[in-house]
C-alpha cells in the first residue's frame, strides 16, 4: 500500500517543532554566559559576534535561496528530455570565488580590529595580578599591594586590571565568562589579559574555570570572583596586608596565643603528624623546581603566638550577595565519614599546634605564623575570609574543611595533598594511608584553627 503525502501536515509539524525549539532557546538563566557587556573586553568580543553572525545569516539565506530555486527551476519532469550537458561558465566560477572572497574581507576587518584591540597593552595605572596555574588549583598575587590569595580573586569596579598569566607545570588556560578571557597559561611564557569591570556593575561574585585539558581534575579546577566596588576592595585589600590572627577564647577561657605561651595547652600526641606528610606530598607532584624546605624548622622549635590584632577590619564579600550558582554543591564522598559532634569541641590553640607539627608548614604559607613557609599548597593566610575550598568545589565550612583534611584525595581526585586522616584508605597509593594518622579529634582542632584565621 502507498501512503499519501500530505505536506500540508508535515507543514505543520516543522511548525510547531521550530516554534518548541525557539521556546527552548528563550528560557532558563545562563550565569556563565559571555554575551554580557560587564568589561570592554566582553564587549568588543559581543560586538565581533553580532557582526560575523549577521553576515553567516545574510550568506546562509543568500545561499539557501539559491540553493531552493535551483532545485524548484531544474527539477525533473514528467516527459521532459536530457539536460543539456555544459562544461562549465566562465563568468559564473569568477562571481562565486570573488563573492566569497569580498565577504571574507568583511569578516577579516572587525576581526583583525577586534584582535589589536584586545591584544593592547594595559593602561600603566592598571591594577596588576599574577595568575598562577597550579594542577589543580590557582593562585592570585597582588604585587604592588603586597597580598597573595589563592582560588578567590577581588576586583575593583572601574578600573583595569592587567592579569600576568604564567603556569607552574602543565599548561592551563584562564576563563571568566561574565566578564573577559579566555587566555592560555603556557610554561615558560608570560601571557597578558587586561579588562576594566563596568563602573556601574553592582557588587556580584562570578565562576572562573580552567578552560585548558590539565589533567584528571581538571574539571575541579575552579575560583571565585568578586567584582566589588572601589572602597570595599581597598578595605578587602587593607585587611588582606595585615597577618591572619584568630582572636578567639580556648576551651579553657584563655586568649589561645596567652594559653600557647604559658604552656598550658596540652601537648600533640607523639603520633600527631609527621614532617613525612611534606615528602609525600612533593613525591606526588610532577617533577619540577621547588625551594628548599631543608631548613624547616625542627619540630622541638616554640610554637609562634599569634600576632597582634590586625589594624584593618574584617571584609570579605557579603554571603548575602553570593548567587545559587556560585555557591558550590559538589556531593561528599559517601564513604568519608567524620565525627560531627568533635567540631564544636575544636580548639584553634591546639590546632596551631597539629599544624606546626603535622607537616602542614612545609605545603602551606600563613602571614602571621613564621613557621608557615610553604610554597606546594595554597596560601591560607585569612582562610576564615573564603567562601570556598578545594579550589571552588567545595563550602569552606567546618564540615567540608573537615573531611577535606581527612582525606584530600578521596574529595577530589589527582589532589597531591597527602591523605593525613588516621586508618584512611588513599585512593592514590590504593591502600591504608600509613603516613597520615590525624585522630577526628585533632582535624576538630585543626579546623578550628583554619576557621579562626580571619
Amino acid at each position: 500500500m502507498v501512503g499519501t503525502f500530505r505536506p500540508r501536515r508535515w507543514a505543520h509539524v516543522a511548525l510547531l517543532g521550530a516554534l518548541a525549539f525557539g521556546l527552548a532557546a528563550c528560557g532558563g538563566e545562563y550565569p556563565n554566559s559571555t554575551f554580557n557587556p560587564n568589561t570592554e573586553y566582553n564587549a568588543a568580543i559581543d560586538a565581533l559576534w553580532d557582526k560575523l553572525l549577521l553576515l553567516g545569516t545574510i550568506v546562509f539565506i543568500l545561499t539557501e535561496a539559491g540553493l531552493i530555486y535551483t532545485i524548484v527551476r531544474f527539477r525533473r519532469r514528467p516527459g521532459g528530455g536530457t539536460p543539456k550537458q555544459v562544461h562549465g561558465n566562465t563568468p559564473l566560477e569568477i562571481a562565486w570565488t570573488a563573492i566569497p572572497a569580498v565577504i571574507l574581507i568583511f569578516v577579516a576587518v572587525p576581526t583583525v580590529r577586534t584582535i589589536f584591540q584586545t591584544q593592547a597593552k594595559a593602561a600603566p595605572d592598571a591594577l596588576q595580578v599574577e595568575v598562577i596555574g597550579h594542577q589543580w588549583w590557582w593562585e592570585f598575587k597582588y604585587p604592588q599591594l603586597g597580598i597573595t590569595t589563592a582560588n578567590e580573586l577581588y576586583l575593583p569596579n572601574g578600573r583595569t586590571v592587567n592579569f600576568q598569566l604564567k603556569t607552574f607545570d602543565v599548561l592551563h588556560s584562564f576563563w571568566i565568562p561574565q566578564l573577559g578571557g579566555k587566555r592560555d597559561l603556557i610554561s615558560n611564557r608570560t601571557n597578558y589579559l587586561w579588562f576594566t569591570v563596568n563602573k556601574d556593575l553592582p557588587s556580584t561574585a562570578w565562576n572562573g574555570a580552567c578552560a585548558e585539558f590539565c589533567g584528571p581534575s581538571h574539571a575541579n579546577m575552579r575560583f571565585r570572583v568578586y567584582n566589588v566596588s572601589p572602597a570595599e576592595f581597598d578595605q578587602w585589600a587593607a585587611h588582606q596586608k595585615n597577618p591572619a590572627v584568630y582572636p578567639v577564647a580556648s576551651a579553657a577561657g584563655v586568649a589561645p596565643g596567652a594559653a600557647a605561651a604559658a604552656g598550658t595547652v596540652p601537648p600533640v600526641p607523639s603520633g600527631s603528624g609527621s614532617m613525612p606528610l611534606l615528602q609525600d606530598a612533593k613525591q606526588r607532584q610532577q617533577p619540577r623546581a621547588r625551594e628548599d624546605l631543608s631548613n624547616q624548622a625542627p619540630q622541638t622549635t616554640p610554637l609562634p603566638t599569634p600576632s597582634p590584632a590586625p589594624q584593618a577590619a574584617v571584609w570579605a564579600f557579603p554571603k548575602e550577595k553570593l548567587t545559587p550558582h556560585i555557591i558550590p554543591d559538589t556531593p561528599i564522598p559517601a564513604s568519608l565519614a567524620f565525627d560531627e559532634s568533635l567540631i564544636a569541641k575544636g580548639d584553634a590553640a591546639r590546632g596551631m599546634q597539629v599544624y606546626v607539627r603535622g607537616g602542614c608548614i612545609g605545603c602551606h604559607a600563613i602571614a602571621g605564623n613564621p613557621m608557615s613557609m610553604g610554597v606546594i599548597g595554597p596560601n591560607l593566610t585569612h582562610f576564615a575570609t573564603r567562601w570556598t575550598l578545594a579550589a571552588g568545589l567545595y563550602p569552606n565550612d567546618a564540615k567540608h574543611l573537615a573531611r577535606w583534611i581527612k582525606n584530600a584525595p578521596l574529595m577530589k581526585p589527582g589532589s597531591i595533598m597527602p591523605t593525613l586522616g588516621k586508618g584512611q584508605y588513599d585512593p592514590v597509593r590504593k591502600s591504608v594511608t600509613a603516613i597520615g594518622n590525624l585522630t577526628d579529634a585533632e582535624i576538630a582542632d585543626v579546623v578550628a584553627y583554619l576557621q579562626a584565621l580571619k
